[in-house]
C-alpha cells in the first residue's frame, strides 16, 4: 500500500507530473527541467525528489549534473501503470503540448549555458 501512496502523493502536483511527462521523451538534466518549468532550483529538486521516493523517475550523476529518466519498472508494477496512465491521460493535454515545444528549445542549450545565471 505504501507504493500507491508514494505514487499518488508524487501525482497530485501539476509541476511534477509536467516534469515527469517532461521525460516520457528521455533523459533530462536538472537544469533543463529547471528551465523548461520555470520554478526555483530548490523547488524542482524537491519536486524531482518527491518523483524519486515514489520510484516514478530515476537518476544518473555525471560529475556536478543529475540527470532524470522515467524509472523502468517492470510491466504489471504499480510503478509501471501510474506511468502508462498518466501518458495516456495527458497525451492531448494543452500544458503538456506547450511543455514539448519548449522542452525542444530548452534543450538546444548546453547545460553550462542553462546554470550560468544560477552561479551568482
Amino acid at each position: 500500500m505504501q507504493d500507491v501512496l508514494a505514487i499518488t502523493k508524487a501525482l497530485a502536483d501539476s509541476n511534477r507530473v509536467r516534469a515527469l511527462m517532461a521525460l516520457r521523451e528521455g533523459e533530462l538534466c536538472l537544469c533543463h527541467l529547471i528551465h523548461l518549468l520555470e520554478l526555483a532550483p530548490s523547488t524542482v529538486s524537491k519536486h524531482m525528489s518527491i518523483l524519486q521516493q515514489a520510484g516514478l523517475v530515476e537518476t544518473r550523476k555525471e560529475g556536478r549534473w543529475i540527470h532524470y529518466r522515467q524509472a523502468d519498472a517492470p510491466a504489471g508494477s504499480p510503478v509501471h501503470g501510474a506511468l502508462q496512465w498518466v501518458q495516456e491521460a495527458l497525451a492531448d493535454d494543452a500544458q503538456i503540448q506547450k511543455d514539448d515545444a519548449r522542452r525542444e528549445a530548452v534543450c538546444c542549450q548546453s547545460r553550462e549555458e542553462l546554470a550560468e545565471c544560477y552561479r551568482n
